[in-house]
């Protein structure tokens, strides 16, 4: 997100990059395969398990989504998982 608004301004988000530490409520960056792949998101962990989160995208329009992503530091969903 560094470079995306004026010259001097600060992210507003304050991401955990540490898989090893994910917990519910922290916010990620994480990533989208096929035609969103390359494209940076923001969401909140909603639950942490071994091997996978389930991640908020925090979308006013659909409040209850929830996509299932890798646990690494800048998770992976499928894009079959995003609902448009």
């Amino acid at each position: 997100m560094k470079g995306m608004g004026e010259e001097g301004e600060a992210c507003p988000f304050e991401f955990n990059f540490d898989e090893t530490t994910f917990k519910t409520g922290d916010v990620v960056s994480y990533r989208v395969t096929g035609s969103f792949d390359g494209f940076p998101f923001v969401g909140t962990l909603v639950e942490v398990h071994e091997e996978y989160v389930l991640i908020s995208p925090n979308d006013p329009t659909a409040p209850d989504a929830r996509y299932r992503g890798t646990r690494e530091s800048r998770p992976v969903v499928q894009e079959s998982e995003i609902q448009l």
